[in-house]
């Protein structure tokens, strides 16, 4: 009788296990255009590790709720948690432009010379992680550590401060804005963050910070 009760609670503890696994199905790019291939994508809890082909496509095995690892040479790493309905997954790899990671890439046959070349020249808009964040807000919040934002203003901590109001200035494509809660992160080129003598050059308009934003024309 005890072997059967073994038996039994180990085929039900086999079938838990199973149901538990799926596969994901990912595809890799990088400026939002180019497949990046040969990158290793490991599932932390089911530690299953597989590699990107050609076309920048794979598919791992991993736990309903996993963590999909993926940390290539030359790009930022990514993390992406499996969710119980996560069948697939279209991840956009931040490169990390410099001459040497340019050599590194090609040498890891990540993406060929020519593709990565017109990219970084052409394409600069396109390496950026702005999509992923619901609001402008939240963009400024999770890029810069040295912000406040409350409701739909931006205070810039370090900035002088003079009579009147602390809120920074938004700068919108070289023109000076009173609100940028209208502008969708996926609409951005460039965000930056002046303050200081950095932000000088606006005068007293500068003195509590400058949010300079440059859209995609």
């Amino acid at each position: 009788m005890k072997q059967i009760i073994t038996v039994l609670t180990g085929i039900f503890l086999s079938s838990f296990v199973l149901a538990q696994n799926k596969v994901v199905y990912g595809k890799l790019t990088t400026f939002n255009t180019y497949p990046v291939q040969n990158v290793e994508v490991t599932a932390k809890k089911a530690k299953t590790t597989v590699t990107s082909d050609s076309l920048g496509q794979f598919s791992i095995v991993c736990f309903e709720n996993d963590v999909i690892r993926i940390k290539p040479k030359t790009f930022k790493p990514v993390n992406k948690k499996i969710k119980p309905d996560t069948d697939s997954l279209f991840i956009n790899l931040l490169f990390i432009d410099t001459k040497s990671n340019r050599e590194l890439a090609v040498g890891y046959g990540y993406i060929n010379k020519e593709d990565l070349i017109y990219a970084a020249t052409h394409l600069e808009q396109e390496n950026n992680d702005f999509c992923n964040y619901a609001n402008i807000f939240d963009l400024i919040k999770g890029r810069f550590s040295g912000v406040t934002v409350s409701g739909n203003n931006v205070y810039i901590r370090g900035s002088g401060s003079f009579v009147g109001p602390t809120r920074a200035l938004y700068i919108l494509n070289g023109i000076e804005t009173s609100s940028i809660d209208w502008i969708s992160p996926c609409e951005i080129k460039s965000i930056d963050i002046l303050k200081d003598s950095n932000a000088a050059i606006y005068g007293t308009r500068g003195a509590n910070g400058v949010v300079l934003i440059n859209t995609n024309k």
